[in-house]
């Protein structure tokens, strides 16, 4: 275990039609064949690990012009994303600058996630991502096939990439990053054994929200890389939960959120 502490960042709220969180949450029927779309907000977060070894920051949310252009319009319409401030503001706010920031884990390279990067531009902090992750955002950002929600703009930037080859690994005492894809291809959970609290696991976007994680239902297919290694990543992290009585914290659950409080 180690003594270490978690402040959650937060940056925003992202509001999205249900059926992108929940695959089939809204269905017609032949007695109502155009049933009312829902819309439903989700929490944009990042954190900070204060570690014995180094200030961590997980993710680094979306870019503070995702509203006026940096985002695609038809993405930002899709995923309005209100509460925008650049990082460097929302770190100071809980206490911390830029220059605090020993290393990053970006989960993945979305853009709701990678798009505060420009901040660590042209600086040595290292920026831990997964060699599956970085590939494909670079062939869905500069290709037209692969997924829509990479934004070149976030990552093809002077960053000091630090590149996780494996599925588990280990580069801080007691802090296990894990891969689970299906969201993505390289999505990094991360495994965290927190003194006084026991076993953390930070999931992302594994589970959109409790409900994904929960009840086991997947995301809407669009936000699904692969729905069958979606399932597989959830086991793993069931199996983890079960083993070490862990707590698991979802990526866009505003209940998850405020629990991040009390650790």
């Amino acid at each position: 275990m180690v003594d270490a502490t978690v402040t959650p960042i937060d940056r925003g709220t992202i509001t999205t039609d249900v059926n992108n969180v929940i695959e089939g949450a809204t269905l017609g029927t032949a007695d109502e064949p155009n049933p009312e779309t829902m819309m439903g907000d989700g929490p944009v977060y990042n954190l900070v690990i204060d570690h014995p070894a180094a200030t961590i920051l997980w993710d680094t949310g979306s870019h503070p012009e995702a509203d006026s252009g940096h985002w695609p319009a038809e993405l930002y319409a899709a995923f309005e994303h209100t509460g925008l401030r650049p990082l460097e503001d929302d770190l100071a706010d809980a206490g911390y600058a830029v220059s605090d920031i020993d290393a990053v884990i970006q989960t993945h390279l979305h853009l709701d996630h990678a798009g505060g990067l420009y901040a660590f531009e042209g600086t040595d902090t290292p920026i831990y991502v997964h060699e599956r992750e970085l590939k494909y955002a670079y062939y869905s950002a500069k290709t037209s096939e692969g997924d829509e929600a990479y934004v070149a703009g976030d990552f093809d930037r002077d960053l000091n990439w630090r590149v996780v080859h494996d599925d588990r690994e280990q580069h801080f005492d007691d802090l296990e990053f894990v891969r689970l894809p299906g969201h993505t291809p390289g999505l990094l959970g991360v495994r965290l054994e927190l003194e006084g609290t026991g076993t953390v696991i930070f999931a992302g976007d594994l589970a959109y929200s409790r409900t994904n994680y929960r009840d086991e239902q997947p995301m809407g297919g669009g936000l699904l890389w692969s729905k069958r290694h979606w399932f597989e990543s959830l086991r793993t992290v069931k199996d983890l939960e079960r083993r070490h009585d862990a707590t698991v914290i979802c990526g866009h659950d505003a209940a998850d959120l405020e629990a991040l409080e009390s650790l």
